[in-house]
């Protein structure tokens, strides 16, 4: 919907509400003005509300950046906008500051679990790709805050921006209570909600996928894409279904395609990304070990499996975006277990491939399970992936 058109819709609802009101009084009808208000209020619900914060830009510091800047549902909620390296990390609210990281899909979000230290074993869920905040909510709250992304002081200052619209002041003293401003804390707290509800929604996962529809019997795949479904469930054949598969059986509908187990499969150092973001060639990003609740050394330089869901158009890749092309992803698995000598050189770059940021911590065991792949293979998991594409982001796919 439009800005205008927005605009127009509250002029309209605010002045059924103003006849709403008055009539009433005059009926005495407290209660049914109540009611009247919460079914006519520009955000009736926690998840319209969710919705208005998610698109405010409002909520950075210089009034340039929302949830949506670098979630942006156009694009499978990750980030479209070109910098200096591409989409490989975002551009901050500051207009300079360029992260570290390639900004995950928000899609599918939901499903990761909370963090946990599952038996005391593995480290398991969160959010982030370090899983320092634990759910949703966490995560909601964290980017306003963020110096390099939308650069707010503050709670306090977040919770006065809020305030500015009065649209707002009437969705959260009726959907969190009369004294949710009283406290920045709580109305903050009630924002993160209120986000997490609308990310809550079908919106972000609706598992209408060509694959879904091929388990629901409402398509049929190529010769090209069912070979590659046979090879990413097969154990035998490939390593993939060991991290990007949630249930029990490969198949089983609304597959998220991540275990939510961190890893280190021994990504390069984005070398263009840290000239640009001034963060020098000697810095190293430790991965799970930078999450506050991980003090474990072999934890060092691990990252959460990501989903799988519409990862044919939400490149580049890799939790640093390293790499450009999805065949690219796949041949850099491929590199661990095969001996050809054309298998060891990068596609994107004609030379070998560079070494591990953290080289000591690989997953050994799960990155050399499974024999080598040909040519064939690997083009078919490609096509395989593209299944797994939304189906309102089909036209993204490229042939």
């Amino acid at each position: 919907m439009g800005r205008e058109t927005r605009r127009e819709k509250q002029m309209v609802v605010r002045s059924i509400l103003s006849v709403t009101l008055t009539l009433g009084l005059v009926a005495g009808g407290l209660i049914g003005i109540r009611s009247s208000l919460a079914a006519d209020a520009i955000y009736p619900t926690k998840e319209a509300l969710g919705e208005a914060l998610f698109f405010d830009t409002n909520l950075s510091k210089n009034r340039t950046m929302a949830c949506a800047t670098c979630h942006d549902p156009a694009l499978a909620f990750t980030d479209p906008r070109e910098t200096e390296v591409g989409r490989a990390v975002s551009l901050g609210d500051d207009g300079t500051s360029l992260g570290d990281r390639n900004t995950p899909t928000a899609a599918y979000a939901r499903f990761s679990p909370k963090f946990q230290h599952v038996a005391g074993l593995i480290y398991k869920g969160g959010q982030f790709l370090d899983g320092r905040e634990a759910d949703l909510p966490g995560q909601a709250g964290g980017p306003p805050l963020n110096p390099i992304e939308m650069g707010m002081p503050d709670k306090a200052a977040v919770v006065a921006r809020l305030q500015e619209n009065p649209d707002y002041i009437d969705a959260f003293t009726r959907l969190y209570g009369d004294g949710v401003f009283q406290q920045p804390d709580a109305a903050y707290a009630a924002m993160a909600d209120s986000i997490t509800a609308f990310e809550m929604t079908p919106e972000f996962a609706p598992f209408d996928s060509k694959y879904d529809r091929f388990l629901r019997g409402e398509a049929t795949l190529t010769d090209q894409e069912e070979l590659g479904r046979l090879l990413f469930f097969s154990e035998q054949f490939t390593n993939c279904n060991l991290c990007h598969q949630l249930h029990d059986f490969g198949g089983t509908p609304k597959e998220t395609f991540s275990n939510y187990q961190y890893h280190n499969i021994g990504v390069p150092v984005n070398a263009a990304v840290r000239a640009a973001n001034g963060l020098g060639p000697d810095h190293v990003d430790h991965g799970l070990l930078e999450n506050p609740a991980v003090d474990n050394p072999a934890e060092d330089g691990k990252f959460k499996v990501p989903t799988l869901r519409n990862v044919a158009v939400t490149g580049p890749y890799m939790h640093n975006g390293v790499f450009k092309d999805l065949r690219t992803v796949i041949l850099f698995y491929d590199k661990y277990n095969s001996k050809s000598e054309a298998r060891q050189i990068n596609p994107e770059t004609g030379k070998p491939w560079a070494a591990p940021e953290v080289p000591n911590t690989l997953s050994t065991k799960e990155l050399t399970h499974g024999p080598a792949l040909d040519d064939k293979r690997i083009d078919a998991l490609v096509a395989f992936l593209k299944t797994l594409t939304d189906r309102r982001y089909e036209g993204l796919l490229e042939n």
